[in-house]
């Protein structure tokens, strides 16, 4: 399955997991797409300065974050860091993890969740 840049569904959450401001996330592909049941999410985080998700865990599943522009700010399991531009997270096992975009530039992530 091939999708072509400008196709993807766009959808934006205020306030996600209680986080500031609003995230839009560009979907890849949906659930549905997969041949199975285990990836959930595969989408590109837009959060623009001052916007963030929301602390919350991932207790059956896995989710991994790749920043692709921006810098940001990521509380992993109560460990607050700042990424930037190459950079990968990896949080489940129950672990709770929240994101905020700092600087000027909008922060974009791309992120997969994956259930187990």
């Amino acid at each position: 399955m091939i999708k072509r840049a400008g196709t993807y569904e766009l959808e934006t959450r205020v306030n996600m997991k209680g986080g500031p401001g609003a995230v839009t996330l560009e979907k890849y592909f949906n659930k549905e797409d997969f041949g199975g049941p285990h990836v959930r999410v595969c989408s590109k985080l837009i959060l623009p300065p001052g916007s963030g998700i929301g602390l919350h865990a991932h207790e059956t599943e896995d989710e991994v974050y790749i920043v692709v522009k921006g810098k940001g700010k990521v509380n992993d399991a109560g460990t607050v860091t700042e990424i930037t531009v190459g950079d990968t997270v990896l949080t489940g096992k129950g672990n709770s993890h929240s994101v905020e975009c700092v600087g000027d530039e909008t922060l974009e992530i791309i992120a997969l969740v994956v259930t187990y």
